[in-house]
C-alpha cells in the first residue's frame, strides 16, 4: 500500500542545481487527439464509424475493417491487468532518474490491449484495474493503471505524482487575496496540504474584508503584489520566486458593458493592464526562475494557474471588453505553457462561467461559487491536466464553441 509522502527536506544550497529533462515527447499529429483529452482530464480512444471497433495505437484507418471514420470517444478504463514488470534500468535519461519504474499491461473490457504505468497500489496479475489518461512532464498524453478502488493515500504513489501537480507539502502564491475568489482559493491549498500560501494584495494599507482571518492561517504569508507595477513584481519575485511551486494568478479587473455603451478607454485600458500585461509582468519576473527549478525533486516547481473566463473563447457583448482582455491573456498563456514546457512546468488555464461575485449581479444563474472554483483549480492540480471549464455554463458554452463557433456567436450577439 502506498505510504504518505513526507515533508520534503530544506535543500543544501551547496548542492548543484539538478536540471529538468523530460520523457520522450515525440507523437503523431493522430496520436496528439490522445494528448488533446488527457489535457481536460479526459481517456478517449478511437472509434470507428463503421464497425464500432475501439482503436489503440491511434491510427488513420480501423484496424478492423480499414475504414476512415474513427472518432475520439471518452473510455470508463475499466480492464484487467495480464502482466506487469518493473524497470531498474533505463537508457532515457529521465527514466534513469526515476528508477525502479512499474509498468504493465491490460487488457481493456472495451476491446485494446494497452501498456501502462501502474500505480503501486495495483496488485499482481490478474487484477482489476482502471486506466485513466495523464499528461508527462513533456506535456504529452501517456495511460496509467489505477487500483479499480480508491486507497488510502492513492496520490501520494512516487510515479503518479511525475504526472501530477498536488499541492500537499509545496509552497505557492496567490496572487491577488482581496476577493472572495482568492480567499476561497487560499483556504483550498491550505485544505490541500500546502506548506505554505503567500497572498497578494495591492493596497496593503486597506483593511479588506476575510484578510484578517487568512493572516490568522499558520500557512497563510500576506506580501504586497501590485500586477500593474513591475518593480513590486520585481521585487516579490525576488525576494520569494526561488521558493513558488505553484503559482496562482487570480487577479483581474472585470467590468460588464462593451463599447458603444461607455465613451473612452480607460475602462479597457484598466482590463488590459491588469488582465493582460499583469500576466505579462508575473510570467516576465516569476517565469525564467520557476522555470529554473523544474527538477528540485518532491520540492520541484510544478505548475502555473491562470484564471481566465469562458468568455475568452468568444466575446460576450454585454461583457464585451473585457472578453477582449482575457482572449489576450489566453493567447499569452499558451505562449507561456510553450516555454515552461521544457522545464517540466504545467501551465493550467481555467475557464470559468458567470461567477457569484458583484460584476455579476445582473446575470442569472447558475453562476459559480467562488469555492467551487476554487476545488475545481485543486482538482486541476491533482490530476495534472491544462484546460478546466467550471460550472455549468463553461460546460454549454465549450460544447456549443467546439459544435460552431459562428453560431455561439451569432446567438450571444442576438442575446
Amino acid at each position: 500500500m502506498t505510504q504518505p509522502i513526507r515533508r520534503p527536506k530544506r535543500k543544501n544550497p551547496v548542492l548543484p542545481m539538478r536540471l529538468p529533462v523530460l520523457p520522450p515527447g515525440t507523437r503523431s499529429r493522430v496520436g496528439l487527439g490522445l494528448t488533446a483529452a488527457a489535457a481536460e482530464g479526459r481517456f478517449a480512444l478511437q472509434v470507428c464509424g463503421a464497425c464500432a471497433a475501439v482503436q489503440y495505437p491511434p491510427r488513420e484507418a480501423c484496424h478492423q475493417c480499414l475504414g476512415d471514420e474513427l472518432t475520439w470517444r471518452e473510455q470508463d478504463g475499466a480492464g484487467e491487468l495480464i502482466s506487469q514488470t518493473q524497470l531498474h534500468t533505463s537508457h532515457d535519461t529521465f527514466f534513469r532518474q526515476r528508477m525502479p519504474w512499474r509498468l504493465g499491461m491490460v487488457k481493456l473490457d472495451a476491446g485494446p490491449t494497452l501498456v501502462v504505468h501502474l500505480h503501486g497500489d495495483v496488485g499482481s496479475a490478474p487484477a482489476r484495474v482502471k486506466v485513466g489518461a495523464r499528461l508527462d512532464k513533456a506535456g504529452m498524453a501517456v495511460l496509467v493503471g489505477f487500483p479499480d478502488r480508491d486507497v488510502p493515500h492513492m496520490a501520494d504513489d512516487t510515479q503518479l505524482r511525475e504526472f501530477t501537480c498536488d499541492p500537499k507539502y509545496r509552497k505557492a502564491l496567490v496572487t491577488d487575496g482581496k476577493t472572495a475568489v482568492g480567499q476561497a482559493q487560499v483556504r483550498a491549498l491550505v485544505d490541500a496540504g500546502a506548506d505554505l500560501v503567500w497572498v497578494g494584495h495591492a493596497e496593503p494599507w486597506k483593511k479588506l474584508p476575510g484578510l484578517a482571518e487568512l493572516r490568522e492561517l499558520p500557512q497563510v504569508s500576506l506580501v504586497p503584489l501590485d500586477v500593474t507595477d513591475g518593480r513590486s513584481v520585481k521585487e516579490l519575485a525576488g525576494e520569494i520566486g526561488a521558493k513558488v511551486d505553484i503559482l496562482v494568478n487570480n487577479v483581474e479587473v472585470h467590468r460588464a458593458h462593451g463599447i458603444a455603451s461607455r465613451y473612452g478607454t480607460d475602462i479597457a485600458r484598466a482590463e488590459m493592464e491588469v488582465n493582460y500585461l499583469g500576466l505579462l509582468r508575473l510570467a516576465q519576473e516569476f517565469g525564467p526562475v520557476m522555470r529554473g527549478r523544474g527538477a528540485d525533486g518532491q520540492s520541484s516547481a510544478v505548475a502555473w494557474v491562470n484564471l481566465l473566463s469562458i468568455f475568452a473563447l468568444t466575446n460576450f457583448p454585454t461583457h464585451g471588453t473585457y472578453s477582449a482582455s482575457k482572449a489576450a491573456a489566453l493567447s499569452l498563456a499558451q505562449c507561456l505553457r510553450a516555454e515552461m514546457r521544457p522545464a517540466g512546468l504545467r501551465v493550467i488555464n481555467v475557464f470559468p462561467g458567470p461567477i457569484e461575485d458583484e460584476w455579476n449581479q445582473l446575470l442569472p444563474p447558475p453562476k459559480l461559487a467562488p469555492a467551487a472554483l476554487a476545488r475545481a483549480v485543486i482538482g486541476a492540480l491533482r490530476d495534472g491536466v491544462e484546460d478546466v471549464y467550471p460550472g455549468d455554463v463553461a460546460q454549454e458554452w465549450l460544447a456549443r464553441f467546439r459544435e460552431s463557433p459562428k453560431v455561439l456567436e451569432r446567438e450571444l450577439a442576438g442575446g
